[in-house]
């Protein structure tokens, strides 16, 4: 996955389909964006 393009389009607002939330949640992405931002 190409997580800073990720996290770009996340942070400008954009809301991710919910195909695309379940893809990111089972690469567990937001775990990795939660450890990033504590």
């Amino acid at each position: 996955l190409n997580v800073p393009a990720i996290l770009y389009f996340l942070e400008k607002g954009a809301q991710p389909t919910r195909t695309v939330y379940d893809i990111l949640r089972k690469a567990e992405f937001f775990k990795e964006k939660e450890r990033t931002l504590s």
